[in-house]
């Protein structure tokens, strides 16, 4: 037998977050859903920053101060270099490593601040990507020499070599990530897991679902 309110005429059982939000779904899942894609957006930043600084790592320990080593042709050699700018050595040797490293620093803090939004799964990813990125290039700009906050960044992968800027692990994850939000955003997706364009759908009061009902 449902217990009802005298004068309303709702259940008394009935709770708030049963009422749809403004997408068209209850409230109640927006929490575990948000907590799996920032998961997901944890798991693939770690995944970027640990291959970055372990390759740099690496490189820096085996091939630095040697000969390139050319692994296909014309095509790929492994050079290490240290970089004093931007990704894919733009802006090296204009004194702006600093500037660049406020910049980094904002990058991460407000892929943090965008991530309190975060409910669509390609977008975790995008996001993971980017945050993995600027946090591999912005450990070698407060840690490496030649000073701190003013590090030069180490850039060892060179593809078409003499044609093409090297590059690392963390710039990649970074070019990939913003290829990824252009097109995400072309394609009108949402950080909060829906599309541009789309229909909320109606919410429908408990009072009325008991009339259907009763008809």
């Amino acid at each position: 037998m449902r217990v009802v309110q005298a004068a309303g005429g709702a259940p008394l059982n009935a709770t708030p977050d049963a009422t749809p939000d403004a997408t068209g779904r209850p409230p109640g899942g927006r929490g575990p859903a948000r907590a799996r894609r920032l998961a997901w957006l944890a798991a693939v930043a770690v995944v970027v920053y640990a291959l970055d600084l372990i390759s740099k790592t690496l490189v820096v320990a085996e091939l630095e101060g040697e000969e390139p080593l050319r692994l296909i042709g014309d095509l790929l050699q492994l050079r290490v270099i240290r970089n004093s700018g931007a990704a894919f050595s733009i802006g090296a040797g204009t004194g702006m490593t600093i500037i660049l490293t406020v910049i980094a620093a904002g990058v991460v803090v407000a892929i943090l601040r965008t991530a309190r939004r975060l409910r669509s799964l390609p977008w975790a990813i995008t996001l993971g990507l980017l945050l993995g990125g600027a946090l591999g290039n912005l450990t070698d700009r407060v840690f490496r020499y030649p000073a701190p906050f003013q590090g030069h960044v180490v850039d060892w992968i060179e593809t078409f070599p003499g044609h093409f800027p090297v590059f690392n692990v963390a710039d990649s994850g970074i070019v990939c990530g913003g290829i990824l939000a252009v097109l995400l955003a072309w394609r009108g997706h949402q950080l909060d897991g829906t599309r541009a364009g789309d229909e909320p759908q109606e919410s429908v009061k408990p009072s009325e679902r008991d009339g259907e009902a009763g008809a």
